[in-house]
């Protein structure tokens, strides 16, 4: 806490001052472009990756970048999903995964002895369960060192589709307002890799396409 305490002090006396027309400007008003679906992993900083200013992003974290389809397990995410749509008008969704993600560790090995003393984490992780069949069905060798990527990947294809079923996101979807993007993030390397709206294919950020405002999947 004595880090955290220190931090706040040093963001008062310095930070602040640097942007106080900016926090002024935002004292009573926000309007992000872009809602961010990220890990709640430590080491993942949306601000950081996307060097966004405060107000720029409206960030939503949880185990494993999941998405609930609409529906299956109505709180805390599909409110976040339905308030950006709806109230706030957000014109792109990024869900952005990583790499070494822990979420995907478990979904690969569900008699993890720690996962079994976690029952909601266990019921959480159901949410990606499609994607652990595709990597299953393909990946069929346990000890592939592949699997975790590629499970990582189909993760965010996932949630993604899961996206589509909300009623504020597929309306805004139809009406060519909205886009959605999938993105994985690499920790050690620091890149960005994202699904290409035309191939779907797995590409470096500044290759993807983005169709208009159309799914990114």
């Amino acid at each position: 806490m004595n880090r955290l305490v220190e931090g706040v002090r040093q963001f008062h006396e310095r930070e602040f001052p640097r942007r106080q027309q900016l926090f002024a400007e935002l004292a009573d008003r926000q309007q992000p472009q872009t809602l961010f679906i990220a890990c709640a992993d430590s080491r993942i900083v949306p601000e950081l990756i996307t060097q966004t200013q405060p107000g720029e992003l409206f960030v939503c974290r949880n185990i494993g970048n999941i998405v609930p389809a609409y529906g299956e397990m109505m709180g805390g995410v599909s409110a976040v999903v339905e308030y950006a749509c709806t109230a706030l008008g957000v014109t792109d969704i990024v869900v952005c995964g990583h790499t070494d993600c822990g979420a995907m560790k478990a979904l690969l090995n569900p008699a993890d002895p720690t996962l079994q003393t976690m029952p909601t984490v266990a019921s959480w992780l159901r949410n990606a369960e499609a994607a652990r069949s595709v990597v299953a069905a393909t990946y069929t060798d346990p000890d592939d060192p592949q699997r975790l990527q590629r499970l990582v990947e189909q993760n965010v294809r996932t949630q993604l589709s899961h996206l589509g079923t909300h009623p504020a996101v597929a309306g805004r979807l139809a009406a060519g307002q909205l886009a959605l993007h999938g993105w994985v993030y690499d920790i050690e390397g620091g890149g960005v890799s994202a699904i290409d709206a035309g191939s779907g294919a797995l590409v470096p950020l500044a290759s993807t396409t983005i169709r208009g405002r159309a799914t990114a999947v």
